[in-house]
């Protein structure tokens, strides 16, 4: 079990005309079948006189206790709560792993801060309406020389319909995460985007790539065009250098088709276009 966690102020203050605190916390679902209805979820308010580490640690261990589980890892997206998450997740014996892979988490998010928090003692609209401080990525890198294959790599940008998941479970997958699709509101005759890689190294590579936090793939044009992959929480990783008007075309249509599908895609890694097998295969969400 995987849990994503956010501990951050929220709009409501309190009678001294603070904000109050709030750990949110819910389970990441890794069954594409899973309805994300189902998935754990904990919530508690804390003053702003009692936010740190050891406070959050005794969080974690409510819900730890509540959940009847405990999570294997932990993932957050806040890099400015970095080390208070850390250590109290650590304190814990859990594993704590920045990421923008925290789709549910920012399903919880979007909903509460819809119909949860205005309705709460002490709302505050101007408060609701301050943004959060914003990281941009790290530049791209190449992919490591040990897992990319001795003639170079080859990709394709292709696409299926969203339906074609629900028979994820009889394919043949080596490394794979996958998220149920009605969490981002995907109906099954959608088009999913996807980019394939073929590598006569597909499974170190998948190997590799499966102990990254894989949050979305995103096309950056310029003057030296590159298609990149985005983990942890602020990552960049080249996946291929876009040469030529068609190959430009295409990235530039996998941004577009992104649109269309929620902004749902995914990444797959098969040693050959002949392959019947994948050695990885990811279901992702930009964030935006």
């Amino acid at each position: 079990m995987i849990w994503e966690l956010d501990f951050y102020s929220r709009p409501i203050l309190d009678e001294n005309k603070k904000k109050q605190w709030e750990v949110l916390i819910c389970e990441t679902p890794t069954d594409i079948s899973r309805s994300p209805d189902s998935l754990f979820t904990y919530s508690q308010f804390c003053a702003n006189t009692s936010v740190n580490s050891l406070w959050l640690q005794e969080a974690i261990q409510k819900a730890i206790a509540e959940a009847g589980e405990t999570p294997k890892k932990i993932r957050f997206f806040r890099r400015q709560m970095n080390n208070m998450i850390v250590k109290a997740c650590e304190d814990s014996g859990i594993l704590a792993s920045p990421s923008r892979r925290t789709y549910a988490l920012s399903r919880l998010l979007a909903r509460r801060e819809s119909d949860f928090y205005p309705n709460q003692p002490g709302y505050d609209e101007v408060a609701a309406k301050s943004a959060s401080v914003q990281y941009p990525p790290l530049n791209a890198i190449p992919l490591p020389d040990a897992v990319r294959g001795d003639k170079g790599d080859k990709w394709a940008f292709v696409s299926l319909e969203a339906s074609a998941f629900e028979e994820m479970n009889e394919w043949e997958i080596g490394f794979q995460e996958v998220f149920p699709l009605s969490l981002a509101d995907v109906t099954p005759q959608m088009k999913i985007p996807g980019f394939i890689i073929f590598s006569s190294r597909a499974l170190p590579l998948a190997g590799w790539m499966s102990g990254l936090e894989l949050g979305y793939l995103k096309f950056e044009g310029g003057s030296k065009p590159v298609f990149r992959l985005e983990t942890g929480a602020s990552d960049s990783w080249i996946l291929a250098n876009i040469v030529g008007s068609q190959s430009l075309a295409e990235a530039k249509g996998f941004e577009e088709a992104k649109k269309q599908s929620q902004q749902v895609h995914f990444l797959a890694i098969q040693a050959s276009p002949e392959s019947k097998s994948f050695a990885g295969l990811w279901l992702l969400k930009d964030e935006l």
